[in-house]
């Protein structure tokens, strides 16, 4: 059960006042939280609450103490102990980690993008770190944090044997598109182009790896051609005008298309947390059978975390073994963590960069490196996660380590997101007379 908003006086029939604005918004929007009607200088827990689509509860909090008028106003007042410290407007929800007694190896992630992220924001008497459930709070209020703004239509695409869902942007467009390409944990996964589409692109989730090892076997280079082609002729999509987005494995091709493909011409390439060491041109079943030959290098620390980064380690110098980012005719963005424990990409920028320089079209790259983060770089406020549990080679379940610090790593995804954001305005919408973001 969540925990009941509930409001008691504390002094003369006064009662706290807890402000949450707005309460309805995007995910990658900050709100503004204020507590009124406290008395001066009283200590208070401020305390976040969700329960994930998978039942689990994810819980943040922080310690507070009002000023000389009983306000607290999270956006410049410290933070003095909790789950984050310092003044910090977002860190209820960043900092989130599962409940006590949860169970291990969770990872927060919304799969019903129809749906809000529904969290419930309490305060509480004194400065507390643990059994909030068994406390009452002096005030609680909800808020709503949305993938999809209104207006944003989300269409399923089985199509010449493409899986995948569209995201279009509200009004009548066109607009320019992107092929958004999560990584090796494979599914279908919505959110960042429910998100994009809230910005204003059209943005197709492609789904490309699936836990029937069959049907992978089927997925070759000419799928990734198609599902571009079917973005490209849709008729809300500008054709000439497509970006492709790609994390970790959803790098790899990317790069790979953007290098070798005669179809896919996009206007500019965004990789995070990616490698060129595994060049897409096979089977992604072919690919896989490849890269198990590698996992003698993998290792595991001292808590049986799998560190996987090693497995495309030394950067080789046959060329024949990487992409040939020197063919790339389109601006490109890496996006990277220096704690990355999943794929060497910091190692893979500098070889990029060496190779692209001799190629003559360095111009065309830009590379934002975060110290302190790891692989998993989301959008805005999702809560950092160091390791979680993983499905390893399509079978095997193991706990695999992300990398990065949480403070660190939060900065590193508020900043890459307005990174992202911009650099495709800057490509796709360049010429054109306005950004279309649709607001809740």
């Amino acid at each position: 059960m969540l925990i009941p908003a509930r409001t008691v006086n504390i002094e003369m029939g006064k009662s706290p006042l807890l402000s949450v604005q707005p309460s309805r918004c995007l995910v990658d929007e900050r709100f503004q939280i204020v507590i009124d009607n406290l008395l001066p200088n009283q200590e208070v827990t401020l305390h976040s609450l969700h329960q994930s689509e998978d039942k689990d509860f994810w819980e943040a909090f922080g310690h507070y103490i009002s000023d000389e008028y009983g306000t607290v106003t999270v956006a410049k007042d410290e933070c003095l102990g909790g789950t984050y410290e310092g003044a910090e407007p977002m860190g209820l929800l960043w900092s989130m980690r599962p409940v006590p007694g949860s169970r291990s190896g969770l990872r927060l992630r919304k799969m019903d993008v129809l749906s809000p992220m529904v969290v419930h924001i309490s305060v509480y008497r004194g400065h507390l770190s643990q059994g909030f459930a068994k406390q009452t709070a002096l005030a609680t209020s909800v808020t709503e944090r949305w993938y999809m703004a209104p207006g944003v239509q989300r269409v399923n695409v089985r199509e010449k044997g493409v899986r995948g869902t569209l995201f279009l942007p509200p009004g009548p467009g066109p607009y320019p598109g992107v092929l958004d390409l999560w990584g090796g944990g494979g599914g279908l996964v919505e959110y960042r182009s429910a998100l994009l589409a809230s910005h204003g692109f059209a943005s197709l989730a492609l789904e490309y790896l699936s836990p029937d090892e069959r049907s992978t076997a089927d997925v070759v280079f000419s799928y990734f051609e198609k599902a571009y082609q079917i973005l490209q002729n849709h008729p809300k999509v500008q054709r000439e005008r497509l970006a492709m987005l790609g994390l970790s494995f959803g790098s790899a091709i990317t790069l790979s298309m953007a290098a070798y493909s005669e179809i896919i011409k996009p206007q500019c390439c965004i990789c995070i947390s990616g490698s060129h060491g595994i060049p897409v041109y096979k089977s992604l079943f072919e690919i896989f059978e490849e890269f198990k030959k590698n996992i003698f290098k993998i290792r595991v620390n001292e808590v049986n975390q799998v560190i996987h980064r090693d497995m495309l380690l030394p950067i080789p110098s046959d060329m024949t073994l990487k992409v040939d980012v020197g063919r790339i005719k389109c601006p490109l963005l890496l996006v990277n963590a220096d704690d990355d424990q999943n794929w060497p990409s910091v190692e893979s920028a500098e070889d990029m960069k060496e190779m692209m320089g001799k190629a003559g079209n360095l111009q065309l790259l830009e590379v934002q490196t975060y110290p302190g983060a790891g692989h998993l770089i989301e959008p805005p406020y999702t809560p950092h996660i160091r390791a979680s549990n993983f499905i390893f080679q399509r079978s095997e379940k193991i706990v695999m380590l992300w990398g990065g610090q949480t403070k660190p790593h939060a900065d590193a995804q508020e900043d890459a997101w307005n990174t992202i954001l911009a650099f495709l305005r800057q490509h796709l919408y360049s010429s054109l007379n306005h950004v279309v973001k649709a607001r809740l």
